[in-house]
């Protein structure tokens, strides 16, 4: 799931596959109220955690583009930095509390799908509906979430 992440990162993003596998799990490790159900249910929350580790480096980003915990760094490593991917990940989680909020299903089948990298069955399995359901619900849902990042009506 990190490598398919990363892979829509830009070559020398900041935060690296293992970092962001050693994050998740250490995100991971420390949930000790979970009841781990089966394999579905542990591939949804770590989906859910690596969605945060993105988000918050993300945001953590954007406050360093303006100017806050300034340090000095070379031109060179200025260049390898992703301001706009950065912004477009902030824009979507964004989108996606507002999802949540009408439609928590639709919600976590993005979270599922995208930043978990799962299939329709497999989130289908997740959320205990049919694949058909999920289909749908995941057409609808990237139609209305790209409709909200784009500011329209």
């Amino acid at each position: 799931m990190a490598h398919q992440h990363m892979r829509k990162e830009r070559p020398g993003h900041t935060l690296q596959t293992s970092a962001l596998v050693h994050e998740a799990y250490v995100r991971l490790v420390d949930q000790k109220q979970v009841q781990w159900q089966n394999r579905a249910h542990f591939f949804g929350i770590a989906a859910q955690m690596m969605r945060r580790i993105l988000v918050d480096h993300a945001r953590s980003r954007q406050y360093a583009k303006r100017g806050g915990g300034a340090r000095q760094v070379s031109l060179d490593a200025v260049a390898i930095v992703s301001e706009k991917r950065a912004a477009g990940v902030v824009a979507l989680d964004d989108a996606l509390i507002s999802l949540a909020a009408i439609d928590q299903r639709k919600s976590q089948i993005v979270e599922l799908r995208f930043f978990g990298g799962l299939s329709i069955e497999e989130t289908a399995t997740v959320l205990a509906v049919s694949p058909g359901t999920v289909m749908r619900d995941w057409t609808l849902a990237k139609a209305w979430l790209r409709r909200e990042m784009a500011g329209g009506e």
